[in-house]
């Protein structure tokens, strides 16, 4: 008898375990995921890159662990996200994305508007436009959407006369009135700041400008009228550009946080476009 009940006793206690064991599974089951949503986005510098690391705590909130890939040209960060290495980019504005979209037949999409960079000529010699000697060279970027808002600068500055637009850009051979007979110097976008030394003038955007100690309102001799299309975008692929994550990304930057921020530290240079 007392084996019997022996052996009664122990598959009772079985049952029970096991029974705490199902229960505990399924609460288990039920409890929130932990598991973090890592978001890529790809840029190349100040005040794109600062923008981006205001928006780590607000995405942080949501479960969403944002890592920022900083890429050393203005060609490798819309490559990674036609090839899904990124999720994002933030460095360019719509035109120079357009261009990028015809030549390599993507898809890339602007989703937001974030900020205008204040577009500016600099030149380390020279303290006014007027004091630009004849033949004059000028550094200028070499893709077809800035060389299109380079020429649309000086033209508003009347340094330049242009013909009527006949394809989707400007282009140098627009030109129809060259006042100071400018020689232009087409380089790579990061190059720009390097010419300022060699060129007798640079056309460059206030990111590139700062790291010299320059300001457009302080050190430019020719600035571009307000009211332009150049705002600096976040931009997706088409098919994730309603994904969940790079919705709350595009809700982080146009947060007041973020507003805040460009006041406080870019009031001259980058001025809110949300």
């Amino acid at each position: 008898m007392k084996k019997y009940l022996l052996v009664v006793t122990a598959l009772f206690v079985l049952v029970l375990a096991a029974c705490g064991d199902k229960k505990e599974k399924e609460v288990d089951t039920s409890s929130p995921s932990s598991e973090k949503t890592v978001l890529k986005v790809a840029s190349l510098i100040p005040p794109m890159t600062e923008i981006l690391e205001q928006t780590k705590p607000l995405l942080a909130k949501d479960n969403i662990e944002l890592e920022i890939v900083i890429l050393s040209d203005n060609v490798q960060p819309n490559a990674a996200l036609a090839a899904k290495e990124v999720d994002a980019n933030f460095f360019q504005h719509q035109f120079y994305m357009q261009e990028y979209n015809r030549n390599n037949n993507t898809d890339l999409v602007a989703i937001q508007e974030i900020y205008y960079p204040n577009f500016g000529i600099y030149a380390k010699n020279y303290d006014s436009w007027d004091a630009l000697p004849e033949g004059a060279s000028i550094a200028i970027a070499n893709d077809a959407s800035n060389i299109d808002r380079t020429l649309q600068l000086l033209a508003q500055n009347d340094a330049i006369k242009l013909k009527e637009k006949s394809g989707p850009y400007y282009t140098l051979k627009d030109i129809t009135t060259n006042v100071k007979n400018l020689q232009f110097k087409e380089v790579d976008l990061l190059m720009l700041a390097r010419m300022y030394d060699e060129a007798d003038a640079v056309v460059m955007y206030p990111s590139y400008a700062a790291p010299l100690g320059l300001t457009p309102t302080e050190d430019a001799i020719l600035t571009e009228g307000e009211g332009n299309e150049f705002a600096i975008q976040l931009v997706t692929r088409e098919e994730n550009q309603n994904d969940e994550a790079i919705q709350k990304l595009k809700e982080a930057m146009t947060s007041d946080t973020v507003r805040q921020f460009l006041e406080k530290n870019y009031k001259e240079t980058a001025t809110p476009a949300f």
